[in-house]
């Protein structure tokens, strides 16, 4: 069968990664998986070549190893197959700062900003050479409100945000597509991780990984910058978008404001 290109997937072994996988393989893409847990990879694969006959790879990698990371670098910079990128491996917490252990916000750092960031600046511009391709990033609604969970988690995701945000204004004309997904509470395995397991929320706020991965792909076909599947009122979103793109005119000036007197 005729490929649509090769979608390249990192924390690809369960949760969100995962469906994204299934459901870009049922799109018709080629696949390449990366995570952590060579096992689950593997499962994964032979689950989906079967299912959807799709030519499926796994490199297994700990993408906050800086070795690992290159290698997975060099695949993107070298390989003219893979036009589209999602960036969804991350790690988070509930835990307040002053309970957390800086080590593992270091590690944290390292997977959801500074991987995420090597790996696109990996891929974007042999697709600006090529005039097509993607990314996707896995935000966090956090990036909105980074009140409701840890400091360093929402302050990596709304790094995520702006910087799909940035990339989308300098690439545009290139062909080259970005988009950010902010999902809300996910019944993932990413709560029990941060030591918080999903049980233990609310269930009227947990979403289903599918749900969320068929939604943000939606949005993704009509060219949707964010995407926020959660979110019902979608106009109060559009509402503060344009209030922060008005502000932005007005935060630089020679004079004081006049409310300093």
């Amino acid at each position: 069968m005729s490929s649509k290109g090769t979608a390249l997937i990192t924390g690809a072994s369960t949760g969100i990664g995962a469906v994204y996988a299934e459901q870009l393989a049922h799109r018709g893409h080629d696949l390449i998986l990366v995570a952590r847990n060579r096992e689950r990879l593997n499962a994964q694969a032979e689950r989906l070549t079967t299912l959807t006959g799709r030519s499926v790879e796994v490199l297994p990698a700990d993408l906050a190893d800086t070795q690992d990371l290159a290698r997975i670098e060099a695949r993107l910079r070298e390989d003219a197959s893979i036009d589209l990128l999602v960036n969804n491996a991350g790690i988070g917490t509930h835990t307040p700062l002053l309970d957390s252990d800086v080590e593992q916000m270091t590690r944290m750092i390292a997977l959801n900003v500074t991987a995420l960031t090597r790996l696109t600046y990996a891929a974007v511009p042999g697709f600006v050479a090529r005039g097509r391709g993607a990314v996707i990033n896995i935000s966090s609604v956090v990036s909105l409100a980074p009140e409701l969970l840890n400091g360093v988690y929402g302050a990596s995701k709304a790094y995520v945000t702006a910087f799909s945000q940035s990339l989308h204004k300098e690439l545009a004309g290139s062909g080259v597509q970005v988009q950010a997904v902010l999902p809300g509470a996910t019944a993932t395995d990413f709560w029990a991780i941060g030591g918080l397991p999903v049980e233990n929320l609310d269930p009227a706020i947990v979403m289903t990984a599918r749900d969320l991965v068929v939604a943000a792909l939606q949005d993704f076909d009509t060219g949707q910058l964010i995407s926020i599947p959660s979110l019902h009122e979608h106009e109060r979103y559009v509402a503060f978008e344009a209030a922060r793109q008005g502000l932005a005119g007005q935060l630089s000036n020679q004079r004081l404001a006049p409310r300093y007197g």
